[in-house]
């Protein structure tokens, strides 16, 4: 089995405090580290907003397509609303693993925003896929999913502001004429960061050619190449927001009779209660994997009451690659070991530069044409 990596771990209170040494950033983010830190000691309500949330993933994933279809929009190239069956896995299968249901975090910075604010260069009709409002459930669909999903972004995203902060440090010592507080003022005035909640569906153990069903060689080896739920790819944003993932086994707690019956437009509707949630994956292969810079693939836990932060290619460009952005890829549960009844849900927050923010200073490349051309090699349907 793939070794399992110890990330480097700080505080929240040494990080307001700016206290976190430079040789810890080095360790996490530099160009020898896994490109990961946790942060641990967060605000007590993030147990229980990850819990919630975490929880309508598979509530979500669950609705009746009829409804999934009105949070689809195609134009924006699903990047915001829902997302199914939109994506290819690395042997050009489509990818029908897992949802996803996309979010801008414009309110962060302005609770009337919906998405991005355009720019000369940039608007809704030549760049959906960062211009396009946000597609919420309704209330009498998922009561209190937009609520939970908001301030659950709002916490990380204060979280990742600090992170990016201690960034900025380690940035002005090592890399000349660094502008000061940049990455902290990227990330906390963006009206560009992305959310994403991710619902990995239960394998079903019916078919025969599942891209899940490895071995328990394969899975207990150090194979770079079983990426299996999520290929292997790098995030294009600055800081990417981690909760560790929810296990949940929808047979014995089936999101589509847990919820309650709900009348139509039945305004102030309790919140969905929060799903069991299991102690551990059932398959100790499954989870997230990090490729580190010396080519090994080592698997990386995150604990339930922490925040995981990865790095992305803006981050690199920003630095001139004295952070490094992560390579990884998610395993999923084999249905031999579940008996293809548990899913896997988390959320991960993109913290991005604003459209018109330079992230490559040398060629003067801007986010949003950097993030076009990422967005134009990712499409596939």
């Amino acid at each position: 089995m793939s070794p399992i990596a110890q990330a480097v771990t700080v505080s929240l209170k040494d990080l307001k405090n700016g206290t976190v040494s430079l040789e810890a950033l080095q360790e996490a983010f530099g160009p020898d580290s896994l490109g990961i830190l946790i942060v641990k000691d967060v605000p007590p309500e993030f147990t229980s907003l990850r819990h919630h949330l975490l929880s309508y993933s598979s509530y979500l994933g669950n609705l009746p397509k009829s409804q999934l279809d009105k949070l689809e929009n195609e134009k924006a190239k699903y990047l915001t609303g829902w997302s199914l069956g939109k994506e290819t896995l690395k042997n050009g299968q489509v990818d029908t693993l897992k949802g996803s249901y996309y979010a801008n975090c414009a309110f962060y910075v302005d609770p009337t925003l919906s998405c991005a604010e355009p720019t000369d260069e940039f608007n809704a009709d030549n760049f959906p896929e960062y211009l396009s409002p946000n597609i919420w459930p309704g209330e009498d669909t998922l009561p209190g999913f937009q609520e939970s999903f908001e301030k659950l972004c709002r916490l990380i995203i204060d979280t990742a502001v600090l992170v990016a902060r201690a960034c900025d440090r380690f940035a002005e010592k090592e890399i000349a004429g660094y502008p000061s507080g940049y990455l902290e003022k990227v990330v906390s005035t963006s009206t560009t960061t992305k959310a994403r909640l991710l619902h990995y569906f239960p394998e079903d153990p019916s078919k025969e050619e599942s891209p899940l069903a490895i071995s328990d060689e394969v899975a207990n080896s150090n194979d770079p190449d079983e990426d299996d739920w999520c290929a292997t790819h790098l995030d294009h944003g600055c800081l990417t927001g981690l909760t560790s993932a929810m296990f949940v086994d929808e047979a014995q707690a089936n999101p589509t009779v847990a919820a309650p019956e709900l009348e139509p437009n039945s305004p102030g509707m309790p919140p969905l209660s929060p799903l069991p949630e299991l102690d551990m994956s059932p398959d100790p292969a499954a989870g997230l994997y990090i490729k580190s810079r010396t080519g090994q693939t080592v698997q990386v836990k995150i604990p339930r009451d922490c925040i995981a932060f990865q790095t992305g290619e803006a981050l690199e460009r920003i630095t001139g690659g004295k952070f490094k952005a992560v390579p990884h890829f998610v395993r999923g549960a084999r249905a031999a070991l579940t008996e293809g009844r548990i899913a896997r849900n988390t959320l991960a927050v993109f913290t991005q530069p604003n459209l018109d923010e330079e992230v490559d200073m040398e060629q003067h490349i801007t986010f949003g044409e950097f993030a076009r051309g990422i967005v134009a090699r990712n499409t596939v349907f």
